[in-house]
C-alpha cells in the first residue's frame, strides 16, 4: 500500500496545521470506506501537549455545552436581579444574537437536506437504497414504539394527574385549533405530494374548520330539545376550508428528494452530471455549515437565556404541573440514555459514550433551537467528521429521521394524554390505552421538525379517546421547556440510528465503489512523527507509516512499508 500525505488546500475542512492523508492501494484503488484507523502521537509528545491538543480539538464541543449551562445561569440571575418581568423588547434584545444563529441554520435546512438526500440515494443502487431505508425505518418504528410503551407505563404507574383539578391549573386564554383526526391524517398525506415545490419551501397545506353560522346554529337548536351552544355541534358538521400555512413542508421535499435520487441512480451515466451537481451542492453546504457551527456557543447561550426570561414562572414547573413535568423528564432520560444506548451497544458491540460525546454540539443546538430540522446541518457534520459515519448513510438517514423519527414527541404525547385523562377523572380502558399508543406513534410521525409541532398533533391523540381538544392548554405552561428535551431525545435517537444503520450496512457499502477516502491527522505543536495504524488488515496489505517533516515550511513527504 502507498500512503500519500498531501498539504491542505483551499477546499479542505481542516484545523490549521493538520495533515490530510489519502490512502490508496498499489493498484491505485481507494481504500474501502469502512476501514477503521487509529491515530497515535509519537513517543516524543508529552502528556501535557496531548491534553492541550485534545482540548483544542474539542474546544467547540466544550464551549457549546458551556453555552447551554451559562444561558440557564444567566437567565436565573437576570430574573432575580429585578422585581418586575422583562418587557418583550428587552427579551428581543437578549434574543438577537441567538436569533441570527437560528436564521443561519434555517437557511441551510432546505438546500442541505434536498442535496444530501439526492446525492446519497443517487450514489447507491436501488437495492442498496432499499436495504438502508428498510433498516432505518425498522429502527425508527421500533424506537418509537418503545418510547410510547415506556410513556404509558410511567404515566399509569406514577399517575401524575391523580388528585388534580382542571380549574386549579392555570392555562392560556386561547384555545386549541378545532380539528379532527381524519383531517389531520389527510393533511399529512396531502403534504407528502406538494403540487408546487417552490411553495413547499415556504408553506404547507392545512384543513381549517369554520364554526357554524348563526343560521346553522338556529337550525340545530330547533332540531333539538332544550338550549345548546355552538360547541355542541359536532366538528364533523362544521364547514371545511383549505388554507396554506406559512411553514416549510419538509415531508413533501423529502419525498421529492427520495424520488429524484432514485431516478438519477437508475439513469446511470445519463444522470451523472445532475447527480454530480447535487453532490457538489451538498459538499458546499457542509462547508458553510462548518462555518456556522463555530457560532453555536454564542447563539446557544442567548437562545436559552431569552427563552427562560420569557417563561411565566418557575413555580408552575415545580408546582401545579410538577409531577407531569417529572414524569416526562424521567421518560425522556430513560429512553434516551438507557433504551437507545442499550440498543446501540447490543447491535454494534461498542459503548455509546464516546459516540454521544462527539455529538455534543448537535445535542446542544437541538436543546437551544428546539427544532430537529434546524439541527440536521450540525448533526451531519458531527456524524461524519467526529464519528466517522459513511456520508452515504448519514445524508440518507438523518434528513428522513429528522422528519419522521420523533421518539421524544411520541413519549410526551402518550404521557400528556393519560395525564389529562387523570386530571379529568376519566378512567381509560385497555382499548383506550392501545388507541393512545397507536395514535401517539402516528402523530409523532406527522409532527414536523419545528418547535412545538407536537401540540398540533396532540389534538389527534385526545380526540381518539374522546377528550376535549381545548385541554391541550393544560400543559402549555411547561410545553416550551419540555419541547427542548424532546428535541434533544429526537436528535439523539436519529444520531444513534445513523450509527446503527452504518454498522449494519458496512458489508453492503464495502462492495460498492467507494468515494476517495481521507484521514485527518490532528495538529501537533512540534514536528513529531506520527503513526497511522490500522486495527485490522485491509486486503492483506501491511500497515503503513507516514511521516510529516518541517510542517512550518509546508514540506510534506510520505513513506510506505
Amino acid at each position: 500500500m502507498d500512503t500519500t500525505v498531501m498539504p491542505p488546500d483551499a477546499t479542505d475542512k481542516l484545523i490549521p496545521g493538520s495533515a490530510r492523508v489519502e490512502l490508496t492501494s498499489t493498484e491505485g484503488d481507494p481504500v474501502k470506506p469502512n476501514s477503521r484507523f487509529k491515530i497515535t502521537a509519537g513517543e516524543n509528545m508529552s502528556k501535557f501537549r496531548q491534553v492541550t491538543g485534545c482540548m483544542r480539538s474539542n474546544a467547540l464541543t466544550i464551549l457549546s455545552v458551556l453555552g447551554v449551562l451559562s444561558g440557564g445561569i444567566l437567565a436565573v440571575i437576570l430574573r432575580y436581579a429585578r422585581d418586575g418581568r422583562y418587557t418583550q423588547r428587552e427579551i428581543a434584545y437578549v434574543m438577537f444574537p441567538g436569533d441570527l444563529f437560528l436564521r443561519m441554520l434555517k437557511a441551510l435546512i432546505i438546500p442541505l437536506i434536498v442535496s444530501s438526500l439526492i446525492s446519497a440515494i443517487g450514489s447507491l443502487d436501488l437495492k442498496m437504497s432499499g436495504k438502508i431505508g428498510a433498516r432505518a425505518v425498522a429502527y425508527y418504528m421500533s424506537t418509537t414504539c418503545c418510547a410510547v410503551v415506556l410513556g404509558i407505563i410511567l404515566a399509569t404507574s406514577i399517575r401524575p394527574g391523580k388528585g388534580g383539578n382542571v380549574d386549579e391549573i392555570s392555562r392560556p386564554t386561547q384555545g386549541a385549533r378545532p380539528t379532527t383526526t381524519p383531517d389531520l391524517l389527510m393533511d399529512l398525506v396531502r403534504n407528502l405530494f406538494p403540487p408546487n415545490l417552490i411553495q413547499a419551501c415556504i408553506a404547507q397545506y392545512k384543513t381549517v374548520l369554520v364554526p357554524p353560522t348563526d343560521e346553522q346554529f338556529l337550525a340545530a337548536m330547533n332540531a333539538t330539545e332544550g338550549p345548546i351552544n355552538k360547541t355542541a355541534i359536532p366538528l364533523s358538521e362544521w364547514r371545511m376550508k383549505y388554507e396554506i400555512e406559512p411553514s416549510t413542508n419538509i415531508l413533501g421535499l423529502v419525498v421529492f428528494a427520495l424520488v429524484l435520487g432514485i431516478t438519477l441512480g437508475k439513469m446511470g451515466p445519463k444522470g451523472k452530471p445532475l447527480l454530480d451537481l447535487f453532490s457538489c451542492l451538498s459538499e458546499a453546504f457542509m462547508i458553510i455549515t462548518s462555518w456556522v457551527i463555530h457560532l453555536s456557543p454564542i447563539g446557544v447561550l442567548f437562545l436559552v437565556t431569552a427563552q427562560m426570561l420569557e417563561m411565566e414562572s418557575f413555580e408552575v414547573i415545580v408546582g401545579q404541573l410538577g409531577m407531569y413535568f417529572l414524569t416526562v423528564m424521567l421518560g425522556l432520560f430513560t429512553h434516551g440514555f438507557i433504551v437507545l444506548t442499550s440498543m446501540y451497544f447490543l447491535i454494534t458491540k461498542r459503548m455509546p459514550f464516546q459516540f454521544i460525546g462527539n455529538m455534543a454540539e448537535a445535542l446542544a443546538t437541538a436543546f437551544a433551537t428546539s427544532s430537529s430540522t434546524a439541527t440536521v446541518p450540525v448533526a451531519l457534520a458531527c456524524l461524519e467528521d467526529k464519528n466517522g459515519i459513511d456520508p452515504r448513510v448519514t445524508r440518507f438517514v438523518m434528513p428522513i429521521g429528522a422528519t419522521i423519527n420523533m421518539d421524544g414527541t411520541a413519549l410526551y404525547e402518550a404521557v400528556a394524554a393519560l395525564f389529562i385523562a387523570q386530571v379529568r377523572g376519566i378512567s381509560l380502558t385497555l382499548g383506550n390505552i392501545i388507541a393512545i399508543s397507536i395514535t401517539s406513534t402516528a402523530a409523532s410521525i406527522g409532527a414536523a421538525g419545528i418547535p412545538q409541532a407536537g401540540l398540533v398533533t396532540m389534538v389527534m391523540v385526545l380526540d381518539t379517546v374522546g377528550l376535549p381538544a381545548e385541554d391541550v392548554t393544560l400543559i402549555l405552561a411547561v410545553d416550551w421547556f419540555l419541547d427542548r428535551f424532546r428535541t434533544f431525545t429526537n436528535v439523539l435517537g436519529d444520531s444513534l440510528g445513523a450509527g446503527i444503520v452504518n454498522h449494519l450496512s458496512k458489508k453492503d457499502l464495502s462492495e460498492m465503489p467507494p468515494p476517495q477516502q481521507f484521514v485527518t491527522i490532528p495538529p501537533m505543536a512540534n514536528p513529531d512523527d506520527f503513526t497511522l495504524e490500522m486495527e485490522k488488515e485491509l486486503n492483506g496489505m501491511a500497515v503503513t507509516t507516514a511521516e510529516r517533516s518541517q510542517p512550518a515550511e509546508d514540506v510534506w513527504q510520505s513513506t510506505s512499508m
